[in-house]
Parts: C-alpha cells; structure tokens; sequence
C-alpha cells in the first residue's frame, strides 16, 4: 500500500474510530458510575429503543427529512437569487443586506407562535423554521463569492466586449460556487435544526414531537434514539453536499494536508 493510500485509508477510519472510542467510553462511565437510565442510558439502552421503537421512529423521521429539505430547498433557491443580486449590484446590497442582518438577529423561536397564527400546527411552520435559518448563510456567501471579482478580471471582460450579465454568468457564477458549498453545508445542518424545533412545539409529527412525547414520559432512552437519527441524518446531508462540492467544484477543492 503506499503512502497516499494509507493516508486516504487512516482518513476514512479515523472518524469511525473516534465515534466508537466515544461511545465505548461513555458505556463505561455511566455503567461503572450506575448513573440512572432516567438521568443519562448507556448506548446499549439507546440502541435497544432505536430496535424497540423504529417503526415509530422512522416515521418521525421520514416526516422531519420531508419538511427540512423542502425548507432547505426553498433557502437555497431565494439564497441563491438574493445573494446574487446583493453581490453585483451594490444598490441593492445597501437597501437588502441590512435587513437580512436584522431577520437573522431574530431569535427563530420567537417566530413560531407567529407560523402557527398564520398556518396552524402541522408541517408548515416546520418548513418556514427550516428556511428561516438556512438563508441567511447562503446568502453571504453567495455574495461574498459575486463581490470579490478582481476589478482587473471585470476590466479584461469589457475590453473583450463582455456585457455586466454576462461577466456575471461567466465569471461570477463560477467564482461563488465555492462559496455556495462552503455555505450549504451549514444551511443544511441549520435546516435540521430548524424544523426540530418547530417540531417540539408546532407540530404533531416529526422527530421534534417524539422527543416531547418521550420525555414526558420519562423515556430517556428514545429522546436519544431521536437525536442519534437526527444526527445520523445530518450527517448524510452534509456528506452528500460535500461529495456534490467536490464534483461541481472540483477545480477549487482541496485535499486537507496533515
């Protein structure tokens, strides 16, 4: 094997190794401590209630997936188009970026009891959470990637007869691509994010209300089989954004040295 191989093989199972270093040591600290299975389940206890309980956890499950990509599909669609517009067009930029600053102070929780008032429990304040919290990252850095066109690229563009939208498409499109990736892999965890804790409160489905179901039943051992799929889902996402990245945006990925 040689050496570039090793290394791709050391960085593939380097992150299994440390997750099941992680959960054999906190097996061993709560079974050798006799902490409560009320207080915090060994691992063990929380794949017996992922066993016990699939059924109604993929259901759940299936309900959070459908409304956090439908609420990150939205984010990325207006993320895309406004931050398009913020980066070659400074007026609009001056008029839009101060607002957008203003909503994403906005605590999203604080959101919700107004989602229900407009579109009562169910999945819809879900996706709106979900968007919510997935834009405004998609927007900075779309337009951050539109804005630091060198001047001298804008300059050989015109003399070669280049027209404002076309230096956009052209040039601009293709230097913000990395940034675009860079912005969905936190869009898409922030995604999750969002509709969980619509779910908690706004919604009758969803991993969020089994969490609520669960704890007040004292089922400690199913709000952690909840999170661990939540957590195994975002995971994917980010990954297949990342494999996504690295075909899309090849020509700006990096193999990360060390």
């Amino acid at each position: 094997m040689t050496s570039a191989a090793a290394k791709r093989a050391r960085q593939q199972i380097m992150p299994w190794f440390i997750t099941i270093a992680l959960l054999l040591l906190w097996e061993v600290l709560t079974r050798a401590s006799g902490i409560s299975n009320v207080v915090l389940p060994p691992p063990s206890e929380i794949m017996q209630a992922m066993v016990r309980y699939h059924e109604v956890i993929t259901q759940h499950a299936v309900q959070t997936l459908i409304t956090t990509m439908i609420g990150f599909a939205l984010a990325l669609a207006a993320g895309i188009l406004i931050g398009l517009a913020i980066g070659a067009w400074s007026e609009v930029y001056r008029g839009v970026y101060p607002l957008l600053v203003a909503f994403n102070a906005i605590p999203k929780v604080a959101l919700m009891p107004l989602f229900v008032l407009w579109c009562g429990i169910g999945a819809i304040p879900a996706v709106l959470t979900a968007f919510s919290l997935a834009l405004f990252p998609i927007v900075v850095n779309v337009a951050t990637g539109i804005a630091t066109i060198e001047p001298e690229m804008e300059d050989v563009m015109r003399s070669l007869g280049a027209r404002r939208d076309e230096i956009l498409v052209k040039v601009g499109i293709p230097r913000s691509m990395p940034y675009l990736f860079a912005s969905l892999k936190v869009a898409i965890t922030l995604a999750f994010v969002g509709s969980v804790i619509s779910e908690t409160v706004a919604s009758n489905e969803g991993i969020g209300f089994l969490l609520m179901g669960a704890a007040a039943r004292f089922e400690v051992s199913l709000v952690f089989a909840g999170l661990v799929v939540v957590a195994v889902m975002a995971v994917i996402a980010y990954a297949i954004c990342e494999y996504v990245e690295t075909r899309m945006a090849h020509w700006a990925f990096r193999t990360r040295a060390g």
